[in-house]
Parts: structure tokens; sequence; C-alpha cells
């Protein structure tokens, strides 16, 4: 028997989760009032929320979206990543990006994920990871990681499959915004559009027609689309770990703090 994930609409960690099913239909929300950021807990809650809605009958596509006209996700919790003060807790909590892209791509059923806004850091992981991303011309992505002392370890392997390794390893060295007409350029969204009603029209539109399309052949496509990641739970578990370890050091733990300052 599936048990929903909590009662949806509960407060964790300063930010929800919300899940809903209507006409085939599945949507998972997450919000977070900084910038929709993920602390552990509220990716906890977000993995467990795709994986129970990728269970769910009722559901035949997903919808992802965050809330609010701000940043579709600002990435990591720096609050949380300064609190870290040990080895397996910076494990564990990377590891909790690497749950949230497991359950999207392992969930038998395609992921729709729409980004209304400026995307950085775990949030491009999420992005790549969908089977199919919308987004608008104000949705710029950037990698950060290594601005503030690590690396996008546990998001790469996703991001460099989606968009290609040149362009994911120039993200990660430069760490400057790609807008959205690059994004779509390497695929890492699949069409842009002006605004968001547009978007969501169009949006709207396709996760209608994958509600009445076959579940089987669907499910098939994306064992197809995502053939290759079979090792994919220990890959992210060891770059999860060697973020976890970077995290401790004076150098990253300094740069994180710079970085919040600025922000």
């Amino acid at each position: 028997m599936l048990t929903r994930p909590d009662t949806p609409g509960t407060r964790v960690a300063g930010g929800d989760v919300t899940v809903t099913v209507a006409d085939g239909i599945g949507t998972v929300r997450f919000s977070h009032p900084k910038g929709n950021s993920l602390p552990g807990l509220l990716l906890a809650r977000l993995a467990d929320a795709i994986g129970w809605i990728g269970k769910d009958p009722a559901a035949r596509v997903i919808v992802l979206r965050s809330e609010g006209a701000g940043p579709f996700c600002a990435g990591a919790s720096f609050d949380e990543l300064m609190a870290i003060d040990d080895a397996q807790a910076g494990e564990e909590f990377f590891s909790g990006f690497a749950r949230v892209i497991l359950a999207m791509i392992r969930a038998p059923k395609f992921v729709l994920v729409r980004v209304q806004g400026r995307t950085a850091g775990g949030g491009v992981g999420i992005a790549a990871a969908g089977d199919y991303t919308f987004a608008v011309t104000g949705a710029s992505a950037k990698l950060s990681e290594l601005a503030v002392g690590i690396g996008p370890f546990v998001v790469g392997p996703v991001i460099g499959r989606r968009i290609g390794q040149g362009p994911y390893a120039a993200m990660s060295v430069d760490a400057d915004w790609r807008d959205a007409q690059w994004c779509e350029r390497h695929a890492l969204y699949a069409r842009v559009f002006d605004d968001v009603a547009t978007m969501d029209a169009q949006l709207n539109g396709l996760a209608g027609v994958l509600a009445a399309s076959n579940p089987d052949a669907m499910a098939a496509m994306k064992r197809v689309f995502w053939a290759g990641t079979e090792n994919w739970e220990v890959l992210l578990s060891e770059r999860a770990t060697m973020s976890g370890s970077l995290v401790l050091s004076t150098f990253t733990r300094s740069a994180i703090a710079k970085f919040k300052n600025k922000s």
C-alpha cells in the first residue's frame, strides 16, 4: 500500500514540499524563503515525494516545480553547509541531492521540470535530471560550487550526461551565469519561453497529452533514456563523500562565509 509522504503542505526546515494528483498529472512543489534553496530535511522530503508519486498509478506524468516568481532553486543551503562539523554529516547532506536525482531518473514515468527563474548548483542538477525541462528567458543557470571551495561532484554526472562533458566542464570551471538560450542550445532546457504564462500553457498541454499516453510505452522510454545509470547509487555516494570532506576544510569554510555575506 502506498503512503503519501507526510501531509502535503507540512512545513519542513523553513520550507514546504506539497504533492497533488489531478487528471493523471502528479505535481510536486517545493519552496524555501531563501531563494528556494534546499536544506537537508527538505531534500529528503522532496526525494520521498518524487518516489511516492512515481509509484502512484493515478499519476501518469510528474511535474516538478518550485514556488514563487523568483529563483527556481538557489541550490544548497549555505546555513546548513556552515553547520556541517564532521565528514559523515557532510556526506549525508550531499547525499540528499543524490537521492533527489535518483528518485527523478528512477521514476517509471516522465518528469517535467518547470524552471521559472535562475537556478544554481543543485538546482541545475534537478533541471538536468528532468526528462523534459521547460524554462523562461530569465532562467539563467550556473555552477558556483568551486567559488565556495568545493565542486559540483554529486550533480556532475547528470549534468554531464545531459549537456555533454565539455559544456559541463566549462560551467564548473568559470562559474559564470549561462543564459537560458545557452542552456537550450546545450539541452539543459528542452524549450524556453518569453514569459511564465506561455511556458505554463505549453507545460500543461504536454502534461495532459502524456497523461493520456500509454504508461507502459512511457516507462520503457524512460528506461532507454537513462540506460547506463545503473551504478549511480554507488557513483553518487562516492561523490557525496568527496563533497562532504571538502566542506570541512578551512579554505571552504572561509569561502562559504564570504559567499554567504555577498548574497
